[in-house]
């Protein structure tokens, strides 16, 4: 191989692992997240309610919970990051939040569920289905504790949880579909492998 050639590759593979600072909660994660974060926001006021009035509150995609789950799968955190990724969220949340508290529980344990999952299924055949089906599994997870806690703890009506439940899935069922569209595009624009 020539000079060239090699001091090309060698360019290519620099470029690679510079932008590659995976489990590091640095500089450029952190400005990831806070780019998700705010986008999520927005979408969040705007999208999500739209749907929400247009299907009566059964469809409202929780485009935060999609910004951590992205930026989980993209830095692949430990759980420690996780957590604090998590928690960022609920206080981002707490914002418009109706009722204020149950995020600040639900999303550090979705992102750690998140990060668990990145860590054991992020290799291998099932890597390919981890945006997807994670995104699912992690919003499911934060709903339900987030409808626990205000079934069980705010309304003191513990029957409601079944009838937030149908809204969770289909929570679930958005967010996966949005983070299996983004993830792939958002890896190649940092130039990330795996």
């Amino acid at each position: 191989m020539s000079q060239q050639n090699t001091n090309t590759a060698d360019t290519q593979q620099a470029r690679t692992v510079e932008s590659v600072d995976r489990g590091k909660l640095d500089l450029k994660a952190l400005t990831l997240y806070a780019i998700l974060l705010a986008a999520g926001f927005v979408l969040n006021m705007t999208v999500s309610k739209f749907f929400s009035g247009l299907t009566g509150g059964i469809l409202s995609p929780e485009f935060i919970i999609a910004a951590f789950c992205l930026e989980i799968l993209i830095i692949k955190p430990n759980i420690g990051q996780a957590a604090v990724i998590g928690l960022l969220a609920g206080v981002v949340i707490q914002i418009t939040a109706s009722v204020k508290g149950p995020d600040l529980i639900a999303e550090p344990v979705a992102a750690v569920v998140m990060a668990l999952l990145v860590s054991a299924l992020g290799k291998g055949g099932a890597k390919g289905a981890l945006p997807l089906v994670g995104t699912f599994v992690v919003t499911c997870i934060s709903g339900l504790i987030y409808a626990v806690i205000f079934a069980c703890l705010v309304q003191r009506n513990p029957a409601l949880i079944g009838v937030m439940a149908p809204v969770v899935a289909a929570t679930g069922v958005c967010n996966a579909i949005i983070v299996a569209a983004l993830f792939v595009p958002i890896k190649k624009a940092l130039k990330l492998n795996d």
